[in-house]
């Protein structure tokens, strides 16, 4: 959207997620890529088609702790993306019966594991990070969601305060993903360096990890995520 045609049909702001659900709980924005919790919380309708998911590990959300899982008792989080805590903390509680309190830090794994007994890194720090080189236990938390339900991950989607011009939406949407899709070598090519990630990583993620369509599978598996994490489900899906 930044570069191909639908840049001449939209007013385009750049912002992290969790600023982007700000500025459309605020009005600043008519539609933004929302992470799916805050979509829930603020019962924002979704325009269809695309997101952020991933079925399997998504290789930029990573948990990592120094002790057993089961004990568990403290998790530091870096609080940017807000879907990605409610996930670790569905994980740990599914999968080995715990519930930690939470803090929330800069995204550093070791100042977070000196604070806390595990820690959820995400995004550009999570992708610079070699887990099997560290010393800790990890998961991959896009791979964890797939073992756990079968189903795919949906973590963010575009979405506004409803009611939503859909159709036409959906066309800027839609030509902006297929523009990108061509170009998927390219934006690897123009990204990683500033984002101290190799070329081959970055082509991996935004080729093999990251998954765009949400279809039937998706909102299944994003239905799925809102009753595990117990959030209200205002989103209309």
């Amino acid at each position: 959207m930044l570069h191909g045609p639908q840049r001449e049909e939209v007013e385009l702001s750049l912002s992290p997620p969790a600023i982007c659900a700000e500025q459309v709980e605020a009005g600043v924005t008519q539609i933004g890529l929302v992470p799916v919790a805050e979509i829930a919380r603020q019962g924002l309708e979704i325009v269809p088609g695309l997101g952020i998911s991933c079925l399997g590990a998504v290789r930029s959300i990573l948990l990592f702790s120094r002790v057993p899982w089961r004990r568990v008792r403290t998790l530091a989080v870096d609080s940017g993306s807000r879907t990605s805590v409610q996930l670790a903390r569905v994980i740990l509680r599914e999968r080995f019966g715990v519930e930690p309190q939470m803090t929330a830090l800069p995204p550093e794994l070791e100042s977070m594991m000196q604070q806390a007994d595990s820690a959820l890194i995400i995004g550009d720090p999570a992708l610079r990070i070699q887990p099997e080189q560290t010393p800790y236990r990890w998961l991959d938390l896009g791979a964890e969601w797939q073992n756990l339900t079968q189903l795919p991950m949906v973590f963010a989607a575009w979405a506004g305060k409803p009611p939503l011009p859909i159709a036409e939406l959906s066309e800027v949407t839609r030509g902006s993903f297929e523009f990108g899709k061509a170009r998927l070598a390219e934006i690897a090519a123009a990204e990683y360096a500033q984002r101290g990630i190799s070329h081959e990583l970055a082509y991996q993620y935004l080729s093999h990890y990251i998954r765009y369509e949400i279809g039937s599978k998706e909102l299944s598996g994003l239905e799925a995520f809102f009753e595990l994490a117990g959030l209200t489900e205002g989103a209309r899906l």
